[in-house]
């Protein structure tokens, strides 16, 4: 039996929050869908190049809100990326005010969380960087 990877989907509280977080990890919107019988937007983002829809991440907002999305959405594991430089990433995020949880000390991963407490890890592509300050000596921050 045949079988498609198709997307990872994330419920989120705050639509606009959460584009503008994915979108400083890098991803950029490929498809929006609004539903107003159901009353709730999709909008399904992708790695630029990989706009084929095999990378997407759907984003669920409920118009109405959602009181059954967990305060802590750990149940979930996490998404992965992998990044040109993850030192470069990791300064970007942090000068937009993004909690860097578990800094690439090793110049290889990161983790960083999304405004919905999504785990998100970031892999640099390649060999790992030589360690380098600040992230050498930066401790964790939270979980992840």
């Amino acid at each position: 039996m045949k079988m498609e990877y198709l997307h990872t989907m994330v419920r989120v509280k705050d639509l606009e929050a959460s584009l503008e977080f994915y979108k400083l990890l890098g991803l950029k919107e490929r498809r929006r869908s609004e539903n107003e019988r159901g009353r709730f937007t999709l909008v399904f983002l992708c790695p630029e190049g990989q706009e084929d829809g095999t990378h997407d991440l759907e984003l669920t907002y409920n118009w109405d809100g959602d009181e059954a999305l967990p305060s802590d959405s750990r149940h979930f594991g996490h998404l992965a990326y992998r990044v040109e430089d993850i030192y470069a990433k990791c300064q970007e995020l942090m000068e937009a005010g993004v909690t860097i949880n578990r800094p690439p000390r090793d110049g290889h991963m990161a983790f960083v969380r999304s405004p919905d407490n999504v785990s998100v890890e970031l892999l640099q592509m390649g060999e790992p960087k030589p360690p380098q300050e600040p992230w050498a000596s930066m401790g964790n921050t939270g979980h992840w």
